[in-house]
This record gives C-alpha cells, sequence and structure tokens, in this order.
C-alpha cells in the first residue's frame, strides 16, 4: 500500500492526490484505506518512514564495521545510491513536501533520523578524504553528496547507461577522487 501511494503521490502530487484516488489504486474502498491509515498524512508519515528507517540502520551498521574509512564510505554511497533509486517515488514525494515535513514539529522523528544519517555520512567523509579535493568545509561537502544522491531519482533511468554502483564512484570521484 504504501509503494503505491508513493508512486501516485509523485505522479499526481500529493496535494492534488485525493484519498479516493488513492483507494482507487490499490483495487480498495475507500472506507479499507482509512481502516490502515487514518489521512493522507499517515500514508505521507509511512512514505517517510518507509525512506529513511531502513537507509539509516543500514549506514549505522556500515559504519560500524571495521573497514578501512575509504572502503565505509564507498559502501555507505553505495548503499545510499541504490536505496534512494529502489525508492524513488518515495524520494520524490519526500522532495514535493520537504517544505511541510523540514519545519512541523509532528515530524521531529523523521527530521532526526535524516539529521543522524547526515552525522553518519560526514563523519565517513571526513575520515575517509585524504588526497582528494578538499573545500576545508565538511558541512558544504555533505550537502554537495546529499544534492548529488538525493535528486538522483529526478534524473535517473534504470535503462541508462549508468548502474547505480557507477553514479556512486562518480559522485564520490567529485569529493574525494577517483578510488
Amino acid at each position: 500500500m504504501v509503494s503505491t501511494a508513493a508512486a501516485v503521490f509523485a505522479r499526481q502530487g500529493y496535494d492534488q492526490t485525493t484519498m479516493q484516488d488513492l483507494a482507487a489504486s490499490m483495487g480498495l474502498a475507500t472506507g479499507a484505506l482509512y481502516h490502515y491509515f487514518g489521512s493522507k498524512e499517515q500514508l505521507l508519515r509511512a512514505i517517510c518512514d518507509e525512506l529513511m528507517e531502513p537507509m539509516l540502520e543500514r549506514a549505522r551498521e556500515v559504519s560500524l564495521s571495521d573497514a578501512p574509512p575509504a572502503e565505509r564510505l564507498r559502501t555507505l554511497v553505495r548503499m545510499w545510491v541504490t536505496h534512494v533509486i529502489e525508492y524513488c517515488d518515495h524520494v520524490l514525494v519526500f522532495q514535493q513536501e520537504r517544505h511541510v515535513i523540514e519545519f512541523d514539529p509532528k515530524w521531529r522523528k523523521f527530521h532526526d533520523s535524516r539529521k543522524a544519517f547526515e552525522h553518519i555520512i560526514r563523519h565517513a567523509l571526513d575520515e575517509a578524504q585524504t588526497d582528494g579535493p578538499r573545500t576545508g568545509d565538511s558541512r558544504l561537502e555533505v550537502a554537495a553528496l546529499l544534492g548529488m544522491v538525493n535528486h538522483t531519482p529526478a534524473w535517473y533511468r534504470l535503462s541508462g547507461r549508468l548502474r547505480p554502483d557507477e553514479l556512486a564512484e562518480g559522485y564520490l570521484a567529485l569529493l574525494i577522487g577517483p578510488e
């Protein structure tokens, strides 16, 4: 249900989509959808949780590994790129509704998860950088990486010439140099 809702929101827009539209796309009566999700906002929250929680859990696991810093960073970015491509509709919905999510106190848990993920990425990037191009500002570097990776679903096509791991390597090469 959540993935279907993400696809409908990504295609039609959150504000333009009704619970009736969502129920029809799922082959459900509207009342049945309300049984599972009491509102569109609950569906939006489920979409964002489905996007963020598995990625944060996996990032924590990678960050605790004994691998060398550059390898941990590469593993994190590969995982991240693969995740945003797999959950492209979820990412697109988040980007559309970010203006609400970022500032509404009801979204505190999601906001905290995003900040924890960004902290993991910043720490991995700081540890891994040695000879690559440096701006001297890790916040700027993390923001650049966030922008590159999180906007991938806006243009990436599975049938294109680059695989997710090649994209990850390309993004990393811009920040820390080639492998």
